[in-house]
């Protein structure tokens, strides 16, 4: 029998005990068999909820694993242990308000985002799920960690959507000043480091925050990997994957850093940049032309008429419905005049008239329909997800959408530079309304 005796805080056998890490206060444990088994307890409490030791040490040791394939070098245990459970604490905020407003992820589209993050690393899903066992992931907990990840993009769609417009005014300037800017349209490779500060801050806290920038940048400056000093500096999401933000075009980068990085090399650091979210650091890792292509595409004008099917009206009942128009339609009936009077799409006033569309406007099973028939023909009823239609195709032609792509880029740019600072400002007002205590000693 293996007797247990409570000394200093430990549960411990006869047998030796080994503590598991020696950087910091060692939490409490049971030695079972010779085996060291940590005392689980609460490190931190958001609102109503709480964070375990157990779930802040697996997070450590799987981001110790990360940057270890990534070949970064580890930033003191301290630092890291604090940005993890700040990164706990933001994601339960977060999964606590899209539960607050009634956002949700059913099985069904968690099941799908399942298949395509297997397709897009061309596995099976069988083999998929034998990758996962092999990395020593559960798929129980993968699962979870991918729902809530769907959870917290939809929170954001939704949060920073209504917070963010952008008028046919703004693009017309951002395409005006293009045309006469130094800045051009190319493409930069980026990394970054935010030091943030907030809106209750004292002159004293800022000025605090700026040299803690600036000890950063020297760091930069003696030669330390750009990675390393971002995940012990910085407080941006991607710090501990070295902060960096891919490709993006100049345009989305905001004036003040636009001004600097094209005066720069591949290589080289900005000085220390201060914005209303905080201090930044930018090294840019790359740049590329950005072509604007002449943009040809074909374009079809097209009729439908849909028959809806929802509580009223099942799935047999529309079919028979559609097929009775088809009949009156192959029979002289005025296609569009027949729209007007039985379509349930918001185009049955227009006759059923839904413009010109390009490719990729509509549904595939619509789009497919469509494109197998010549002008003046009439499909045969088609199934999409919203009922069933019957499609006629009035004519098409080939168009020059290279202005309105153009348009297209620039509302993704000017979007884009606003998001970034809505949602630092969002994500800051959601953990100031939030009631978070820390509770372990060694935090």
């Amino acid at each position: 029998m293996l007797f247990l005796v409570l000394i200093g805080g430990y549960v411990m056998a006869q047998e030796e005990t080994i503590p598991l890490q020696e950087e910091t206060e060692p939490a409490q444990e049971v030695t079972v068999l010779n085996q060291v088994v940590p005392i689980d307890h609460i490190v931190a409490v958001v609102n109503e909820e709480v964070i375990t030791r157990n779930e802040l040490n697996d997070l450590i040791e799987n981001t110790v694993k990360q940057l270890q394939k990534q070949g970064t070098q580890l930033p003191p245990y301290d630092v890291l242990e604090k940005q993890l459970l700040e990164r706990l604490i933001m994601t339960r905020i977060q999964l606590q308000r899209a539960k607050e407003i009634g956002i949700s992820v059913s099985d069904t589209e968690l099941d799908q985002t399942l298949r395509n993050i297997a397709k897009e690393n061309n596995l099976s899903m069988g083999d998929f799920y034998a990758a996962l066992e092999q990395e020593g992931i559960g798929l129980s907990r993968f699962r979870d960690e991918i729902r809530d990840e769907m959870l917290m993009v939809r929170l954001k769609e939704r949060e920073i959507s209504s917070r963010v417009n952008v008028t046919e005014g703004e693009i017309d300037n951002f395409l005006r000043t293009q045309e006469t800017s130094a800045i051009g349209n190319d493409d930069y490779h980026v990394a970054h480091i935010l030091v943030q500060i907030f809106e209750q801050m004292d002159a004293a806290q800022v000025e605090a925050k700026r040299l803690r920038a600036e000890e950063a940048l020297a760091k930069l400056q003696e030669g330390v990997e750009f990675a390393q000093v971002s995940a012990e500096f910085s407080d941006a999401p991607n710090a501990l994957q070295g902060g960096d933000l891919g490709w993006r075009p100049i345009t989305q980068m905001g004036p003040a850093f636009a001004e600097m990085l094209i005066n720069m090399q591949p290589g080289e650091v900005t000085p220390v940049i201060q914005s209303p979210v905080g201090f930044h650091i930018l090294k840019l890792m790359g740049r590329r032309p950005q072509e604007t292509p002449v943009v040809i595409i074909n374009q079809t004008n097209a009729r439908h008429i849909l028959i809806k099917i929802n509580e009223l009206t099942s799935e047999d009942d529309a079919h028979r419905m559609i097929m009775q128009i088809k009949d009156r339609i192959d029979s002289g009936a005025n296609f569009a005049e027949t729209a007007k009077a039985y379509s349930e799409d918001a185009s049955a006033s227009s006759g059923g008239d839904l413009g010109w569309l390009s490719p990729g406007d509509t549904v595939r099973e619509f789009e497919q329909a469509m494109d197998a028939l010549l002008p003046g023909q009439i499909s045969p009823p088609v199934r999409t997800q919203f009922g069933w239609h019957l499609i006629q195709v009035v004519q098409r032609r080939t168009q020059d959408v290279s202005e309105q792509q153009q348009r297209q880029h620039a509302h993704k740019a000017i979007h884009a530079r606003k998001a970034d600072m809505v949602m630092q400002e969002w994500l800051q007002q959601l953990r100031d309304q939030v009631y978070v205590e820390y509770r372990a000693e060694d935090i």
